[in-house]
């Protein structure tokens, strides 16, 4: 279960990005929330083969103007005891986690001080951003891996413990560009509690305190609410099998489009026509 936020303080913002992020925007708010020229960013880079990732950030974060920044270069589990970068993480007022392999941040993160400090973080109100393998991290439960496709298929996608920021959501990312609706659809059939945010790249989920979701970008989330579902055939689907799914709802929500996880509630953008779902 996620952790539970002190008595005088709310849940900090929860922001999956889908991926190649150019909008500025994005940024921008995440900075906001973080404290904008007092803002104090932690990069995890645990997830990117790229050696110099973590630099990168922390330009990108200095051009926009935050007091400081430091990548933490958590690269294996006995890094994830060093006591400076604890101290520095535990005093970040904004936690941003790099795109990736989301394996190498759970197998490199779960379980440590560092994942037991940013559950702690954000449940005392400091935002956490996650792009690309950083966005699937977010959540208890995890995408870990699976395959391209529109149909969902038995064994299509592999799950995992995530980081466990809430249990509401599960995340997949660069989602209509790799055609991932089969396998959101497939982990959804396993258990259909948690609502699916497929998440396209250059654009992000805000997630409030309030279990609102807003969107932000030149791209969509598409959300995949199965709290209706009528009928899932995975429980005797063989390996590569299609499965059938009654009652799923899809909601497709781009810049300024919101659902609500509580109510269950879409609303399109304020130049749309506003429609609402869900009781």
């Amino acid at each position: 279960m996620p952790s539970k936020p002190p008595l005088d303080a709310t849940r900090g913002w929860i922001i999956p990005i889908g991926g190649k992020l150019f909008d500025e925007a994005i940024l921008d708010r995440f900075v906001t929330l973080s404290g904008g020229t007092d803002a104090r960013i932690a990069i995890i880079p645990t997830a990117s083969s790229e050696p110099d990732i973590g630099t990168f950030y922390e330009r990108v974060f200095l051009q926009h103007g935050v007091a400081s920044t430091k990548a933490l270069n958590f690269d294996d589990r006995m890094d994830c005891d060093d006591r400076d970068w604890l101290d520095w993480l535990g005093n970040a007022t904004g936690i941003f986690i790099a795109g990736g392999n989301q394996l190498k941040l759970t197998t490199t993160l779960g379980g440590t001080p560092v994942a037991r400090l940013m559950r702690a973080r954000n449940a005392a109100g400091v935002p956490i951003a996650g792009t690309s393998a950083g966005a699937a991290f977010l959540s208890e439960h995890m995408i870990a891996f699976g395959d391209e496709g529109s149909t969902p298929r038995a064994g299509m996608v592999q799950m995992c413990a995530g980081l466990g920021l809430t249990n509401r959501i599960i995340v997949d990312q660069h989602f209509r560009q790799r055609d991932r609706l089969g396998r959101l659809l497939t982990a959804l059939a396993y258990n259909p509690f948690a609502i699916g945010l497929g998440v396209d790249e250059d654009t992000a989920a805000f997630i409030g305190s309030d279990d609102v979701i807003d969107v932000m970008g030149s791209g969509a989330v598409t959300v995949v609410d199965p709290t209706d579902v009528q009928f899932s055939s995975i429980a005797d689907a063989k390996p590569g099998d299609a499965i059938t799914l009654v009652g799923a709802k899809v909601h497709v929500l781009h810049a300024g489009g919101t659902f609500n996880l509580e109510t269950r509630q879409a609303t399109g953008a304020a130049s749309d026509a506003t429609f609402a779902t869900g009781s």
